[in-house]
């Protein structure tokens, strides 16, 4: 009797611990984002990729010294990204390609954080010899990454394609896909699709709640050096050992450092940087509002000069100092770009539209690429307009606007919210929130009131009287998907917009909101 107790026990043990272990594992839902692309997932292929990441989190101990490492490289790497204006959501691929230690090396003997061959790392211009091996240097390797798949990705405009070219180059990946998905901007996840984009999701489900959560306050320091130097002297430089930085930097291998290049060499410092504050996700603090900038909004924007009166004419006018037409008439993609004498493909990727979307009368689009940064430092946000509305009126990159202000989707905008055009929100910086007039006149300089990160609870100043607005469908798109963007709900959708039991909407179609 006393050895099935013990037996029992011991059996209500590990399932305790088994319940709390799984209860912490983070479940791959149905649908999610990655860069610019909605991923639908199909519940077989859920199934496969939860395996994936339930192996992760099969040792709690070695899953914690993973996720420290990858908190302790993630600020470079997410910079480094955004300033190649690549999509963040690419730092999963590091975490996949080497747990982040600089001097992996792989059986078919690629090298480094991102897991570069000689012949590839040349070709994104990265050292390699005897002397300096730039592979295990995390700020370069990760500007060759970003360099090597947005090169990928120009050609197939779709970012799972461009993640699995990683692994197969570019030939391999347009042999394996095609044109099947280029341009497409929802992607549906099943049994079929690539191992390595299913892997690669594995990594981003089981790392994204834990990126931020570094409690310690060790963090890493870059700084930028010109040989020729040593680490030695370095050490004495930065009050480090020359153990240290040979372990964080053995990207040099001989612990010299040549002239001729910049290189960027780092160290752990012992407390908080005022660059890279430490992130412990909580709730905002509550204060008073002390001496808050005023900002004005911009009402002169977009900015239209050249021959107005040929507006639909291509190489007549330019909107915000970018060459731009006017669209004459509502019409398709295809209609427009053969006027204009333009790619369909590329003329999307200009104006950050999907397929399938309307060309709508009177809207300026533009046919040069867009800016990383607008000619003002913010834009208030007023009812109603999307992330694509500010990009396209300001004239700056869809991604650069969503990079600057850790902003994914339109549901997280609030009316007031104070975006940042030029400069780049830092990480757990609040997003400024203020009141603003219902009447544009009026509302020419607001001042802040409020502070607050995107999250639901926070409500921001509206109009008393619901504000009518437009809604253009985008592909992938449901009435429950846009009655959540708009606050309303999708009987109120439908009554205004006199849609059927069926609940049928179509790309392009104009929906009107009277958002609350």
């Amino acid at each position: 009797m006393k050895y099935i107790q013990r037996f029992l026990l011991t059996i209500l043990f590990f399932s305790l611990v088994t319940a709390e272990l799984f209860a912490q594992i983070p479940q791959v839902p149905a649908e999610m984002e990655f860069a610019d692309l909605l991923v639908r997932i199909n519940p077989q292929a859920r199934r496969e990729i939860q395996l994936d990441v339930d192996a992760q989190y099969r040792s709690q101990k070695h899953f914690q010294v993973k996720l420290d490492r990858v908190n302790l490289y993630m600020p470079i790497i997410e910079r480094v990204l955004r300033e190649n204006n690549a999509p963040e959501d690419l730092k999963y691929l590091v975490i996949q390609e080497s747990s982040l230690i600089s001097d992996a090396v792989s059986t078919s003997n690629a090298v480094g954080f991102w897991q570069f061959k000689q012949g590839t790392a040349e070709e994104v211009f990265l050292r390699v010899d005897r002397q300096i091996d730039e592979r295990k240097n995390i700020n370069a390797s990760t500007k060759g990454a970003a360099l090597y798949l947005k090169k990928h990705n120009n050609y197939f405009d779709n970012w799972m394609c461009a993640l699995v070219s990683y692994q197969m180059g570019l030939g391999g990946a347009k042999k394996y896909f095609g044109d099947k998905y280029n341009g497409q901007r929802v992607v549906n996840v099943d049994r079929n699709t690539h191992w390595y984009f299913k892997k690669f999701l594995a990594h981003k489900v089981a790392f994204e709640s834990g990126i931020g959560q570094f409690v310690s306050n060790r963090r890493l320091v870059e700084v930028k050096v010109n040989g020729p130097t040593t680490l030695a002297a370095l050490a004495k430089k930065y009050n480090v050992t020359e153990d240290h930085l040979e372990e964080y930097n053995t990207w040099t291998s001989n612990g010299k450092i040549p002239s001729g290049k910049t290189y960027t060499l780092v160290y752990i410092s012992e407390g908080q940087l005022e660059t890279q504050p430490a992130i412990i996700r909580s709730e905002p603090k509550k204060t008073e509002p002390k001496n808050y900038p005023k900002y004005s909004v911009a009402d002169s924007y977009p900015r239209v000069t050249g021959n107005t009166g040929k507006a639909s004419e291509v190489n007549q006018i330019k909107v915000n100092d970018i060459k731009a037409v006017q669209a004459k008439s509502t019409t398709t993609q295809a209609t427009f770009t053969d006027k204009l004498g333009i790619r369909e493909k590329k003329f999307r990727r200009l104006n950050d539209l999907e397929k399938g979307e309307r060309i709508e009368a009177g809207e300026y689009y533009y046919t040069k690429k867009k800016k990383t940064k607008a000619e003002v430092e913010t834009h208030i946000v007023r009812p109603g307009e999307t992330l694509w509305d500010i990009s396209q009126k300001y004239g700056i990159k869809l991604s650069s606007l969503k990079n600057k202000n850790r902003i994914r989707k339109d549901k997280d905008l609030k009316v007031g919210m104070v975006l940042n055009l030029q400069e780049h929100r830092k990480r757990g910086e609040e997003i400024p929130i203020v009141k603003i007039d219902p009447d544009p006149v009026r509302n020419r300089t607001v001042v802040a009131e409020t502070r607050a990160t995107p999250e639901p609870e926070v409500v921001a100043q509206t109009p008393t009287q619901p504000t009518q607005t437009y809604h253009t469908v985008r592909q992938g798109e449901t009435l429950f998907a846009i009655s959540r963007k708009y606050g309303v709900s999708v009987n109120e959708l439908k009554n205004w917009n006199k849609i059927g039991s069926d609940n049928l909407i179509s790309i392009g179609q104009k929906l009107v909101i009277f958002a609350p």
